[in-house]
């Protein structure tokens, strides 16, 4: 495979944009990442240990190589759209979500080591319901989808 800079494949192709990247609304990026979950659905993805437990500082600056906020950062769109890294921090500023909401799709104590993919996107979509959900509701739609 050969490698050219911007500059060199302007020379061979017309580059254009086919999306707008920055109008993005706090619902278009949800919606994003819950189809990019749901077309990886029966993969399992690695949760954040214990966010509840962290410091503010700490838990911002949690990782790990296959999380449901890294399958966000990696998709063009969203990294486009100004995703910045695959943060708990950063996902909770990119989407515009609590702290709270993003335990419940990523914490290791709602689903052990892994996650699937289809539970994880069970849960963004959750945070797309025009009502706040409850304890039972959440549970539900976590178990039942």
């Amino acid at each position: 495979m050969k490698h050219h800079t911007l500059e060199q494949m302007q020379n061979i192709a017309q580059i254009e944009p086919f999306f707008h990247l920055h109008g993005m609304s706090r619902r278009q990026r949800l919606e994003r990442w819950t189809e990019l979950l749901e077309e990886i659905r029966h993969r399992h993805l690695d949760t954040l240990h214990e966010t509840e437990f962290q410091s503010s500082e700490e838990r911002n600056a949690l990782r790990c190589d296959y999380s449901p906020i890294t399958v966000a950062f990696r998709d063009p769109v969203l990294h486009s759209a100004g995703m910045k890294n695959d943060t708990y921090g950063e996902a909770i500023r990119f989407f515009e979500i609590s702290d709270e909401e993003l335990h419940d799709v990523v914490c290791y104590c709602r689903f052990g080591t892994t996650v699937s993919a289809a539970a994880a996107a069970r849960q963004v979509r959750v945070l797309l319901s025009d009502k706040p959900m409850g304890f039972w509701s959440s549970l539900r739609a976590l178990f039942i989808g």
